[in-house]
């Protein structure tokens, strides 16, 4: 049997499938992840917007009640005491849409990843 899955080819065509009060927070999301890691390139991993330098730095996505964040394992961990008031797992972080979402802390783990990234580019 198929499967009528969307297949986005774009994070534009990802971010108009929501209601225009999450696309905006979608697109502010975008664009501090954009200035936190200039030299990233945009695609669609695993059906989510996904920035990559030197390999995923960070993906996200929107549901019904909160904005999943995942910058991978070492993100997480790096500031786990940032992120200790929402909801966390390994490698993922969920931002209720409720509330405004923290871009400055996003901006630092953006950048944390970018050091990361960069640190294990050299080392191969």
């Amino acid at each position: 049997m198929k499967e009528n899955k969307i297949v986005f080819e774009s994070i534009d065509e990802y971010i108009l499938q929501f209601p225009a009060e999450v696309q905006e927070i979608l697109q502010t999301l975008r664009k501090v992840i954009k200035e936190s890691a200039p030299d990233a390139e945009e695609k669609i991993s695993w059906q989510m917007p996904t920035f990559a330098l030197n390999g995923n730095l960070v993906h996200f996505a929107a549901f019904k009640n909160h904005i999943g964040f995942y910058p991978a394992p070492s993100g997480i961990e790096a500031f786990k005491h940032e992120l200790s008031e929402y909801k966390s797992a390994k490698g993922s972080v969920q931002f209720s849409i409720e509330k405004p979402l923290p871009y400055e802390l996003i901006r630092n783990i953006v950048k944390f990843r970018v050091a990361e990234n960069m640190k294990l580019a050299k080392g191969k």
